[in-house]
């Protein structure tokens, strides 16, 4: 087994699009970021512009670690047009519910709240036979799920732009309607019915 102690003064240091990039250890070790013939690569960066884009490396699948803040990842340049899609949604909801005393985006987050689920069933196989066991969903994975399930059913939903249809499930879930509700009360009627398994969820 071999060991190397590499200090500071070893790491080069260069920079990206947003910042600048430590190149803490390469594989081969005379192999070059720069000709793209490495293996693997592990280094760390400073994000120091709001938004910024990745250098590309077609050939290779990226690890990517938050180690301070927070960071918003995109694909291709998408996350414009899913703002743009997002708030033109709010501005129909807010001239279509134009009677309500909250606020477009107050609906938006109460309807999110509305098809949020609180359990689900997972398959576990005991002694041969295989249950159905609800289990608690983890605080972060409801959000993931709730939004999803908005964005999915948003999309199966009649309308011209993607705009109307999301608007058209936010206000549906808002008043206890739509699809994504449904899928939520389907997982805790689902639960419901399984709950005399709940304790092989341990």
């Amino acid at each position: 087994m071999r060991y190397e102690l590499r200090k500071e003064e070893d790491f080069s240091v260069s920079k990206w699009m947003g910042g600048k990039t430590k190149e803490l250890a390469i594989f081969p070790p005379d192999s070059k970021y720069i000709d793209r013939d490495f293996i693997w690569r592990l280094s760390s960066a400073t994000v120091e512009l709001e938004e910024s884009d990745f250098s590309k490396l077609p050939d290779y699948d990226r690890v990517v670690m938050v180690m301070e803040g927070s960071a918003v990842l995109t694909y291709d340049g998408k996350k414009s047009i899913s703002y743009d899609i997002f708030y033109n949604a709010l501005e129909i909801v807010k001239t279509k519910m134009s009677n309500e005393e909250k606020d477009s985006l107050t609906i938006w987050k109460e309807a999110l709240d509305k098809i949020t689920p609180q359990v689900e069933v997972k398959s576990r196989r005991i002694g041969g036979a295989t249950f159905q066991v609800p289990t608690e969903i983890r605080p972060d994975r409801k959000e993931s799920i709730s939004m999803k399930n908005m964005i999915l059913y948003a999309r199966k939903r009649g309308g011209k732009t993607m705009a109307d249809k999301l608007a058209a499930e936010i206000m549906d879930a808002y008043n206890d309607q739509g699809g994504a509700f449904k899928r939520k009360e389907d997982m805790h009627r689902m639960a419901e019915a399984n709950r005399a398994f709940a304790h092989f969820r341990f």
